[in-house]
């Protein structure tokens, strides 16, 4: 039987034209795109999306404070040109000076809800809600209740409604440990700080409290430097009736001087309505001064502040000092 042979090179033409011809019978595999997005130069659109950021250091400082005799009395209808700034001990220029009497209030009641002030309870309760009925005015201040044992509790959130604050007053109930300054660092940073709006305002916290923490997470200078942040004016009331001053009205003290507040050491339990009456009187009697430091960093560093009255016979009562913004800091 004859066998035919095909040559080996014919079988290996053969064999490549079988499979050019297979290869132009199927499609070919998409390739995937790739994109190179654009290069920007504008380092405030991380994300590329068109959305731009402005960030802005401002280097403008508000000061808010009050002017008394050395009796007390509330010094009013003084000028600009009565008074000297001094920013870490450089005089500055006065860009703006008021007399803010009539200023919209944003006002933070904090009342010591903690076993220790058990057995005066009622009557601070009491003399809260008559404070906040004679200063709160509807539709213009806005005010909330907060009370704190071991923890902060918003027992009645921003509101002008009065009813609603003393019901938010009536609400709390004493009982447990002293988180103070816990309680001071939550409503200046979550509260005050965050409140949206639409033109100036004068941010309050009054403190009821004997002032002797035993839980706070919060250190006391931490409690004192957000406080500052916010520019909150502190007042604070002592429900230490011993007639001696402790370590508590020590803290309640600092607390006040630091911020351009004021502190009472009331004692008799009779004596708080009246304190709540002078904090009221007040807020209505301070002035309001603005200018630039000449020679400001933008470092976050603290800065000294002084208010000088030419008359010697005045006592300033201001916050000692500010935060310098930070570079990239976004308003």
């Amino acid at each position: 039987m004859n066998t035919m042979r095909i040559p080996a090179r014919s079988l290996i033409v053969l064999l490549f034209l079988c499979l050019a011809g297979r290869a132009q019978t199927q499609t070919p595999a998409a390739q995937p795109q790739t994109t190179t997005p654009p290069a920007t130069d504008k380092p405030d659109d991380p994300k590329g999306d068109g959305q731009f950021t402005q960030r802005i250091v401002s280097n403008e400082v508000n000061v808010i404070f009050t002017v008394t005799d050395k009796h007390g009395k509330f010094i009013k209808d003084l000028t600009q040109n009565e008074f000297k700034v001094l920013d870490n001990s450089r005089p500055q220029a006065i860009r703006e000076f008021t007399a803010q009497t009539d200023l919209p209030l944003r006002i933070g009641l904090l009342i010591d809800a903690s076993n220790s002030i058990r057995d005066r309870f009622l009557f601070e309760q009491q003399a809260a809600i008559e404070f906040l009925q004679q200063t709160i005015r509807r539709d213009k201040d806005k005010a909330f209740v907060l009370a704190f044992d071991e923890v902060p509790e918003v027992t009645q959130d921003f509101t002008s409604d009065k009813d609603q604050l003393t019901k938010g007053v009536k609400l709390i109930r004493p009982g447990g440990g002293t988180a103070m300054w816990d309680a001071v660092f939550y409503a200046c940073r979550d509260k005050l700080m965050k409140l949206k709006e639409d033109g100036p305002v004068r941010r309050v916290i009054v403190l009821v409290s004997d002032g002797d923490d035993n839980q706070s997470r919060v250190l006391r200078q931490e409690a004192i430097d957000m406080a500052q942040r916010a520019n909150v004016l502190i007042y604070t009331i002592s429900t230490n009736l011993s007639n001696i001053q402790d370590s508590g009205d020590h803290n309640l003290k600092m607390l006040a001087e630091a911020t351009g507040g004021r502190s009472f050491l009331p004692y008799k339990l009779q004596e708080l309505a009246d304190d709540f009456n002078e904090i009221q009187g007040e807020l209505r009697s301070q002035y309001s001064i603005f200018y630039k430091p000449d020679d400001l960093i933008a470092n976050g560093q603290f800065r000294n502040v002084l208010i000088a009255p030419e008359n010697k016979k005045f006592r300033v009562r201001a916050k000692k000092g500010y935060f310098a913004p930070k570079t990239g800091a976004q308003n």
